[in-house]
Parts: structure tokens; C-alpha cells; sequence
């Protein structure tokens, strides 16, 4: 178990400077999008492609670090696989209102509090 927090942690390290250089070369929000995307490819084509041991390292540590939409859209993708296609759509739809409604809320929190 702790050699797998280790791995996600290096992974995290690695995908975060990734997601930072990205952020360097493109400008915003073009960069973002970016990010996704790529991210969103990767983790298709990991989630079939790479031994289950690197899972952890590569799909939560550096595409965690890098995006985590990438896991969002594998998360959707399987549900609508499944042939949960209303649980997938509420699914999207929660995850994006209640995320914007959360930043909206923090954002304000913070600015109250300054």
C-alpha cells in the first residue's frame, strides 16, 4: 500500500510540472483545454492499453496531476458503456453545476474573508 501512495505521489509530481509547463506555452484558457483534452486522450488509450500495475502511477498520479477531467470523461464514457446513459448525463450535469456553484461559493467565501 505505501509503495502505491508513493507511485501516485512521483506520478502527481510529474504530472503537475507537466500541467504547469502547459500552462507556459499556451495561453489561457486555451491551455486548459488543452490539458483536457490531452488528458481525456491519454486516459482512453491508458485504461486499455497500459499493464494494470502502472495504473496507479500513471492514471491517478500524472493524469491526476496533469487533469483530472481526463478520469471525468473515463468515468462518463463507462457509464454510458454500461448503458447508464441518464446516470451518465446527471452525472455530467452534477459534476459541472455543482462545481461551478462550489467555486462561485469559494470564490466568494475567500473575498469576504479579504
Amino acid at each position: 500500500m505505501f509503495s502505491t501512495l508513493i507511485s501516485v505521489a512521483l506520478g502527481g509530481a510529474v504530472g503537475a510540472c507537466l500541467r504547469f509547463a502547459v500552462g507556459l506555452w499556451v495561453a489561457f484558457p486555451m491551455g486548459t483545454l488543452a490539458v483536457n483534452v490531452a488528458g481525456s486522450f491519454a486516459i482512453g488509450v491508458i485504461w486499455l492499453a497500459l499493464d494494470k500495475a502502472w495504473l496507479p502511477f500513471v492514471m491517478t498520479g500524472v493524469l491526476g496531476g496533469f487533469t483530472t477531467f481526463s478520469a471525468f470523461s473515463l468515468d462518463t464514457l463507462r457509464l454510458m458503456e454500461e448503458g447508464r446513459i441518464l446516470y451518465a448525463g446527471a452525472y455530467v450535469g452534477a459534476s459541472v453545476l455543482l462545481s461551478l456553484l462550489a467555486c462561485g461559493v469559494g470564490l466568494t467565501l475567500a473575498r469576504s474573508l479579504s
